[in-house]
This record gives C-alpha cells, structure tokens and sequence, in this order.
C-alpha cells in the first residue's frame, strides 16, 4: 500500500476518534457533573443536603450503567442513537453510547473530588449564610477543580480506549481501522501506525491533565 495511502488513512481515523473522544467528554461531563454534584450533597452521612432516598436512587442507576460492559451498551444503545443523530452507525452515532456510558465514571469522579473538599471550608460557608447553591458554585467546585482536572484526564484516556473498542461495531476511528485494515486485511504497518497514534494521544492528554492541575493548584 502506497505511504500516501497509509497517511490517509490514520488521518482520517485519527480525526474521528479526535471528534469521538471531544464530543463524548464533553456530553459526559454535562451528564456527570450535575449528577455527581446530587451524589455528594444528598449523601445521607456527610452530605450537606441529605437526601437518604435521592442518594439511593442515583448510587444504583450509576452502579448499574457502570456494571454494562461497554460493547454491550452500545448495542443497548444504538436505538436511542438512532432517535438523536439518525443512525448507529458511524461516528457520530458512536457518541451518544460513549457519553452516556462514561457519565457514571465522570458522576463518580465529581462525588470523590468534592468529598476530599476541608469540612472547614464548608462549615465556614455556612456561617456566613451562603446558600448550597453559593457553596457549591463559590466554594466546593473551586476548591475540587484540580482533582476535577486529573479526573477528566482520566474520563478522556478511557474514552479513546472505548472509541477503539467502538470501532469493531462500526464507530470509525483508529479501532475501526485497526481492525478492518490492519488485521483483517493483513497490513501490520497500518496496525502499528494506529497503536503509536493512541500512546500517544494518551502521553499527550496526560501530560496537558497533569500540568493544569499543577497550576491550578498552585495557583489557589
């Protein structure tokens, strides 16, 4: 296969996964937020706003999408994308199984940072009679933004490993190409080129995570 061929074709898989993974991160993470904000305040022993039934609900609708196995859900979920963007097929489809399936981890992460927040911090909100709303805006998400940041590393590096794993149903990306061209067709070189090309989109989105979070947390 000629080598222009060959930059084609990881390109354009790249540039799918790109769009996957930034489109997911970003659904999953409106999702997430939100609800992992609800799992902390309602939490019945520590929460600043316990809601015993609340919190039972939303820790076992996380628990259960958590428990899918990824292909699973996404055929689970190729109507509801079909509903949204029209098709289940392609990359666009490939989002709205991706997000939803990343929420709980992202709702999950959200809950962790806020709980690792100084009781003080809150105690002393309080005091000065904000709201649990001002709290939550002026002091926990402050306060939890770079556990917030490595978080959402971590949520982007699984999301590409799930865009590839979308890719043997049909999602594109580097996973489709992979396997379509790489090990179905018996071209080795396009199988390395896609394996060197998501080590290092993972090196790369963990070394600008890390460094945020260091400066934020410098900065405060």
């Amino acid at each position: 296969m000629p080598i222009q061929r060959v930059f084609l074709l990881l390109s354009t898989a790249t540039a799918e996964t790109l769009i996957m993974v930034l489109f997911s991160t970003v659904f999953s993470v409106l999702l997430g937020l939100p609800l992992g904000v609800l799992l902390y305040i309602s939490e019945p022993s520590a929460g600043i706003k316990p809601r015993p039934l609340v919190y039972q609900v939303l820790t076992r609708l996380v628990n259960a999408v958590r428990s899918f196995p990824f292909i699973i859900l996404m055929v689970i979920l190729f109507p509801l994308s079909r509903i949204v963007i029209g098709t289940s097929i392609g990359t666009k489809a490939t989002v709205v199984p991706l997000s939803i399936a990343v929420a709980p981890f992202v709702a999950r992460i959200i809950e962790s940072a806020l709980q690792d927040v100084d009781a003080g911090v809150i105690q002393a909100a309080r005091a000065m009679g904000s709201t649990t709303m001002q709290i939550i805006l002026k002091v926990l998400i402050p306060e939890a933004l770079p556990s917030f940041i490595n978080g959402i590393t971590l949520t982007i590096i699984n999301l590409i490993g799930y865009s590839a794993m979308a890719g043997v149903i049909g999602g594109g990306g580097l996973g489709d190409l992979a396997i379509r061209y790489g090990y179905q067709r018996f071209r080795p070189e396009i199988l390395a080129g896609a394996v060197i090309i998501i080590l290092v989109l993972v090196e790369l989105i963990q070394f600008i995570g890390t460094k945020l979070s260091q400066k934020i947390a410098a900065a405060r």
